[in-house]
């Protein structure tokens, strides 16, 4: 039986420790387990996280 390793990172807004069972792809969004924070994965190598750009409304203008 083989073992996967798990990818970790620490979440920048609560520092808490976040788990993925696979590498995640730069750009990818994700939830804080822990404070619920939008981090978007800025960097692959070494795994980096930040707080997610707010999506603003367009209104067609």
């Amino acid at each position: 039986m083989t073992q996967t390793a798990t990818i970790q990172a620490v979440c920048p807004e609560c520092e808490a420790q976040l788990n993925f069972d696979r590498r995640p792809f730069k750009g990818q969004v994700t939830h804080c387990t822990d404070c619920s924070a939008e981090l978007e994965v800025i960097e692959r190598e070494p795994l980096l996280m930040e707080l997610a750009p707010e999506v603003e409304e367009d209104w067609g203008e």
